[in-house]
């Protein structure tokens, strides 16, 4: 069985389903607040899996085939702990109580899944028909790169979405839990619940964060299998490290300027790519496990120096960063006027 075969395939897709009705089975068996012990737990667990899956291809289909997949493992990874900043402010703006917080996170999730195996195909599609697809992707790594590196300090506001301004305008909403369920009954009729804001905020806001993830994990690997993968089992563990990394992340002052050097790197590797490719054959690739060393090495550069600051400076607190910034309204004008 080779690896993208419909076999392989087959046999991803039956691991994420399993793992994914095990998480709606965990968070929908008994809604509670996640403590640390749990969500350390299960953190591990995601983890663990998404190693051995990098194992079963290592003996499977050779070192290459697994050090394509660690690394754009990692990638995701590192770009996910992004997304979790978002979720914490999507949570803060809808109150969402703690209980409830996990089955809110799990259908977001789901939803991404579905979204990201789309983009996923397309993006293989455009790689397999169209060559300049590299350079394109690069550029947009790029453009994504500076554009995280200029709006590092600010924060994205869920009440920008417009997909959200969207259901709010044309659905019933109730302000009301009703004890965590998306859709419920109020004076005669049906109406949705903020949950399922929640649930639309954080699909919504996945896709855009993939429109970045899925050009720089293509810069990594080819092979749409591994992409999926890689993908998958990253976002599978975001619930658990949502929970476990809550408290951690306003400490890591410099995350966006770390991913912003990240998604400028690959968007170079990519741009690479497209040139070793199509203009000369001297032009040099920049090999998967070198890439795998950079990468490590500007996230530990990142968290040391973050944490380093936030002992010397307490007061400063982590933003989310963002590549779309927000709309300028009256009242804003003056800016984020923060110099770090």
């Amino acid at each position: 069985m080779t690896i993208d075969s419909l076999g392989a395939w087959a046999v991803v897709v039956g691991i994420v389903v399993v793992l994914l009705v095990l998480d709606f089975v965990v968070a929908a068996r008994r809604p509670h607040a996640v403590g640390m012990k749990e969500a350390a737990l299960w953190s591990v667990f995601y983890l663990g899996a998404g190693v051995v899956f990098g194992l079963a291809l290592w003996a499977l289909a050779g070192p290459h085939i697994a050090t394509e997949y660690f690394a754009g493992l990692i990638v995701e990874k590192s770009l996910s702990v992004d997304n979790l900043f978002v979720f914490v402010v999507i949570m803060g703006r809808f109150a969402v109580p703690a209980r409830h917080q996990q089955k809110a996170l799990l259908f977001g999730i789901a939803a991404a899944l579905v979204m990201r195996a789309v983009l996923i195909t397309a993006g293989a599609a455009a790689i397999s028909f169209f060559s300049p697809t590299f350079l394109l992707f690069g550029l947009i790594l790029l453009w994504t790169a500076v554009q995280l590196f200029r709006h590092r300090n600010d924060d994205p506001d869920p009440g920008d979405n417009p997909l959200l301004r969207w259901v709010r305008r044309v659905l019933p909403v109730t302000g009301d839990f009703h004890d965590g369920r998306l859709v419920a009954g109020e004076d005669g009729r049906r109406v949705i619940t903020p949950l399922f804001l929640v649930f639309v905020a954080i699909g919504s806001t996945d896709l855009l964060f993939a429109l970045d993830s899925i050009p720089a994990i293509f810069g990594i690997t080819q092979h749409p299998l591994l992409v999926f993968s890689a993908n998958a089992f990253a976002l599978l563990g975001l619930r658990a490290l949502y929970f476990l990394l809550e408290g951690l992340l306003e400490r890591l002052v410099y995350l966006s300027i770390g991913l912003s050097a990240i998604l400028a790197f690959i968007g170079v590797k990519l741009i690479l790519v497209f040139l070793h490719r199509e203009v000369s054959a001297e032009i040099p690739e920049i090999p998967t496990l070198a890439s795998l060393g950079v990468i490590l090495t500007v996230l530990l550069v990142t968290v040391v120096l973050s944490l380093r600051r936030v002992r010397r400076h307490p007061e400063e607190r982590a933003h989310a960063g963002t590549v779309y910034p927000r709309p300028e309204r009256d009242g804003d004008r003056g800016g984020n006027t923060d110099g770090r």
